[in-house]
This record gives C-alpha cells, structure tokens and sequence, in this order.
C-alpha cells in the first residue's frame, strides 16, 4: 500500500484506521486508544508514523499487537525515457543547409 493509499484510512466515518511504523501498516481501527482514528490528540491514522513514534517508550510492545495489513510500497521513479537525437540532428542539418547557402553565394 502506497502512502496515498494508506491516507483514506483515516479512521473517520466509519473508515478503518491504520498506521503506518517502520514500513508495516496496522490495524488499528479496533483500539479503544484511537477512537475516529485519533491518539490523544496528538496522532491521526492514516499516517506514517515512525518518526513521531519513535520516541515513545512503548512502541514495539504496543505496536505488535495489531493486526498487520500491509507494508508500505515506495513509488518507483520512472526513469527518463533517452532522447531520441532528433533535436540534435535538426540543429546539425540547419547549419549543413546554412553552410551550403553561405557556399553557394560566395561563388
């Protein structure tokens, strides 16, 4: 699941609510501790949460005990298509052409 993709989990009207922590996406939709998708306040599902959670003491022993649904998929970057040389070589034969020109009225 894509990061676009786990935002619609956001845990409002009636969405399931997952998170995202050190690539793996849980389940946390039936956690009493995140009702609509919230924690505290301070949290919203549908989120990558590694670097916010890492300074909470209790991450691994909590996090674990959801239900996991996914790992997060990185976009592959679409590597650039090599142009053609097209460009290149109509500049080539305008000054072909324009060398020929300048030949011709020089006579």
């Amino acid at each position: 699941m894509t990061i676009e993709e786990l935002a619609k989990f956001d845990g409002g009207d009636g969405r399931a609510a997952y998170i995202a922590v050190n690539g793996v996406i849980y389940d946390i939709s039936d956690s009493k501790l995140w009702p609509a998708g919230r924690h505290e306040g301070g949290h919203q599902a549908g989120q990558d949460l590694t670097e916010e959670l890492k300074s909470a003491p209790h991450l691994k022993n909590i996090v674990n005990r959801f239900p996991v649904v996914g790992k997060v998929e990185h976009k592959k970057l679409e590597k650039k298509k090599p142009e053609t040389g097209i460009p290149l070589l109509s500049i080539i034969i305008m000054a072909v052409v324009a060398l020929l020109m300048i030949a011709t009225y020089m006579q």
